[in-house]
């Protein structure tokens, strides 16, 4: 087989010791209001890191030597902190392999003139392939500013990926993204699947809000099962007739993609990255999950308090991690039981894997 042809198979990326990410919020607060938005400000503060707690926590969790360490800023919007061009240089002293930054796309502090293009790789977000479908989701007039902030990216020289999150609501404009990327001169593509966090997790009937219930949080949790933000989320069949072929066409065209497994093969065995990972979803109040499908609740198995990470005492995602299913993730099982359908003897109709497995498809080289 030519390297062309096996670089247009996807690959599963199982879990790999000896590497670590760390997915740092640096605040809550955006310049969006995306009706998808995973952010759940009671669970993760509503503060931003001070600059000395940005370089402390950046040195806490920095992989010893000898792991390969990979840091991406988050928020909220990331590019709001106004310390995050420092951040990201600190990361780069402090030894991290790989340093993201994921944003919106408007780019205030005018960050491309203040960033070297090796300094990071810059992470955009679009989720419609032009304003109509887009912004919709996002806000009036992202898809403009987002998309040509992304082509000057491109233009100075920055590595440059861009993620789109699928759901029923924009499903139908993922065909149209490779042609878009090609056109643009990115060559990276992260597909997501939409997870029922935060706002997703509140929403009714066609993604509309829902009432939510501050007394019983966990409450949300059977929502998935067709009512809060159950009908966001793909059926089996309409994720693997449409993602799948969407990657291809990409990696055809020069594109890397990524996009997570979701369903695992008969054969493929289930791997849980809480246990086999060195994940660290951090929030600016302090909390550090191991799994992001646990951040809408007070589970996380660590904190970061007076300068430590510390592990939390009680019942916490790690404990669930040992769980074994036939279902696969129990996380899933536990906290989106809507996406899981049983054949008439009981045996789930497919096996959810967990949702940092990923797959690729397409060269993995920059340029």
């Amino acid at each position: 087989m030519s390297d062309t042809a096996a670089n247009n198979h996807p690959r599963t990326l199982f879990f790999q010791p000896g590497e670590r990410n760390v997915f740092l919020h640096l605040l809550t607060a955006c310049n969006l209001s995306c009706r998808h938005c995973y952010i759940n400000p009671e669970q993760h503060g509503r503060g931003m890191l001070s600059r000395e707690q940005m370089e402390q926590w950046l040195a806490l969790l920095a992989a010893p030597a000898a792991e390969a360490g990979n840091v991406i800023f988050l928020g909220g919007e990331p590019t709001l902190h106004p310390d995050l061009v420092h951040g990201v240089r600190v990361a780069r002293r402090l030894g991290y392999r790989g340093v993201t930054i994921d944003t919106n796309g408007l780019l205030p502090r005018d960050l491309l003139s203040r960033l070297a293009p090796e300094e990071a790789v810059l992470s955009f977000s679009l989720d419609g392939a032009d304003p109509a479908g887009n912004d919709p989701l996002r806000g009036e007039g992202v898809f403009a500013a987002a998309s040509a902030n992304l082509q000057k990216a491109v233009a100075a020289g920055f590595d440059v990926s861009l993620i789109f999150t699928a759901s029923r609501l924009n499903i139908a404009q993922l065909p149209q993204m490779p042609a878009l990327l090609e056109r643009w001169g990115c060559r990276r593509f992260f597909i997501q699947v939409i997870g029922l966090r935060g706002k997703s997790a509140e929403t009714g009937e066609a993604g509309q809000p829902k009432a939510k219930d501050h007394n019983h949080s966990m409450a949300r949790v059977p929502a998935a099962a067709g009512g809060a933000g159950g009908n966001l989320q793909l059926s089996p069949e309409e994720w693997l007739a449409i993602v799948p072929k969407v990657a291809a066409d990409a990696a055809a065209r020069g594109i890397h993609v990524i996009y997570p497994k979701v369903y695992l093969a008969p054969d493929e065995p289930f791997q849980c990255a809480g246990r086999l990972a060195n994940n660290f979803f951090v929030f600016p109040n302090g909390r550090v999950y191991l799994c992001p499908l646990c951040e809408d609740f007070p589970l996380n198995a660590l904190r970061i308090e007076e300068g430590r990470l510390r592990e939390n005492p009680g019942i916490t995602e790690r404990g669930l991690f040992t769980l074994e299913i036939p279902e696969g993730c129990v996380m899933n099982k536990l906290l989106q039981p809507g996406n899981l359908a049983y054949l008439p003897d009981g045996r789930p109709c497919h096996r959810i894997s967990c949702c940092l497995l990923k797959q690729e498809i397409g060269t993995s080289d920059r340029n």
